[in-house]
């Protein structure tokens, strides 16, 4: 009885390790450049296609520390003064996303239109 256990949770361990993991972005999944400058996001507004995964490569201009937060998308992501970072979203049915840099909320707005 003992060795059927043993069996068991080596079956199981080999499956865990089989399974699918979270979904990751590939190579292939379209990039979006998107910039801060003097605190607001170059382009203000990023058209994306939907139903695929892509990437934003957003890049802080800046010497100063931001954020890329966006409630709709799900996304908080800090940005490094002139450091760059790549924020995995999607896929995403046709509409209107709304993002913002936490540090500075009056300027550095922006949005992503899902066609």
């Amino acid at each position: 009885m003992r060795s059927g256990r043993w069996l068991l949770v080596l079956l199981l361990g080999a499956g865990a390790l089989l399974a699918p993991g979270p979904s990751r972005a590939r190579a292939e999944d379209p990039s979006f450049p998107l910039t801060i400058r003097e605190h607001r996001f170059e382009p203000a507004e990023l058209q994306v296609p939907a139903g695929v995964k892509v990437r934003l490569i957003v890049r802080n201009a800046d010497a100063t520390v931001e954020e890329f937060e966006s409630y709709s998308l799900h996304r908080e992501k800090v940005v490094p003064g002139g450091g760059e970072i790549t924020v995995l979203i999607g896929p995403l049915s046709p509409g209107t996303y709304d993002f913002f840099g936490d540090f500075n909320p009056q300027t550095a707005q922006g949005r992503i239109v899902v066609k």
